[in-house]
C-alpha cells in the first residue's frame, strides 16, 4: 500500500546491509522496502542477529546501507554528511537503548538536559526543560539523584526523558524493556504508548517482547534478510 506523501514520515526502498566478515561477505538483509505514516507505532521483531538494532542505527542515520534508499519525509538520509546526520539526529530522532548509557557523574536533570546542552542551549533554560520532562516521566522528585541511586526501571526513564527533551518527530527504540523485569518492562512500555500518543511521536519498537509488539499498530518480522508485515493479531498476547 502506497501512502499520500504528507502521510510519510519513514520511506525505505531497496535496503540492504552487508558486512564484511573475513575474507567474506555476511549479508544481514537485503531488499527491505515499507513505509511508516505518521503517528504509527511500529514494532520490529525477529531473532537475535537478524539486523533489528542494524535497521534501526539506519533509520537514524547511524550507519548506512549497502544499497537502498532511507528517506525521513523527504530527506535522503543516505546521502547526508556526517554533520549533517549529526544535526538530523539531535533534531528530529530520539533513541532510547536496551542499557539507557547515563553518565554516572551527573544527576538524572543534567543527563536529560544533554542534548541540549549540546545543540547549544543556555544551561539554565536546559536543565529546567530537563525537570519538566522528568515531570513526565513521573521522576520529578528524582531530579538530582544520579544515576547509581535509581533503579533500572527509574534509569530508563530518564533515558526515555533525555531522547524527547529535543522535541523530535522520531521515536526509535531498541529493546527498551530488555534489561527489565516483567513488571517494570509492563509499566516502561505503558509509559512509552502514553508518550507517543501525547506527544504525536512516530514510533519504531524492536523488540524479543512478542506481547508488547501485538499492541503497536503494526509489525514488521525480519528473518534470514527478508521483511514481512505480519499482523499484530496473530502474535500470543
Amino acid at each position: 500500500m502506497h501512502l499520500k506523501e504528507e502521510e510519510l514520515i519513514v520511506r525505505v526502498s531497496g535496503l540492504k546491509k552487508v558486512f564484511r566478515s573475513g575474507e567474506s561477505d555476511l549479508m544481514l538483509f537485503e531488499n527491505i522496502s515499507f513505509e511508516v505514516k505518521r503517528g504509527e507505532m511500529l514494532a520490529i521483531v525477529g531473532p537475535s542477529g537478524a539486523g533489528k538494532s542494524t535497521l534501526l542505527h539506519i533509520l537514524s542515520a547511524l550507519d548506512r546501507p549497502s544499497a537502498g534508499d532511507v528517506y525521513f519525509a523527504n530527506l535522503p538520509l543516505q546521502r547526508l554528511t556526517q554533520d549533517e546526520a549529526a544535526a538530523f539526529r539531535n533534531r528530529e530522532t530520539g533513541f532510547v537503548w536496551q542499557f539507557h548509557y547515563l553518565l554516572p557523574e551527573f544527576t538524572a536533570a543534567e543527563n536529560v538536559a544533554m542534548p541540549l546542552l549540546v545543540r547549544g542551549e543556555n544551561r539554565e533554560k536546559a536543565e529546567a526543560e530537563a525537570r519538566r520532562w522528568l515531570g513526565e516521566v513521573g521522576l520529578g522528585q528524582r531530579a538530582h539523584h544520579r544515576s547509581g541511586e535509581l533503579s533500572g526501571g527509574e534509569q530508563q526513564r530518564v533515558a526515555l526523558a533525555r531522547a524527547l527533551i529535543t522535541g523530535p518527530r522520531l521515536l526509535l527504540a531498541d529493546e527498551p524493556t530488555g534489561d527489565l523485569d516483567g513488571h517494570t518492562s509492563e509499566a516502561i512500555f505503558e509509559l512509552i504508548s502514553r508518550l507517543h500518543r501525547e506527544h504525536q511521536l512516530t514510533s519504531l519498537i524492536a523488540t524479543h517482547n512478542l506481547s508488547f509488539a501485538r499492541r503497536c499498530h503494526r509489525v514488521l518480522q525480519i528473518e534470514d534478510g527478508r521483511v514481512e508485515e505480519i499482523a499484530p493479531e496473530s502474535l500470543p498476547a
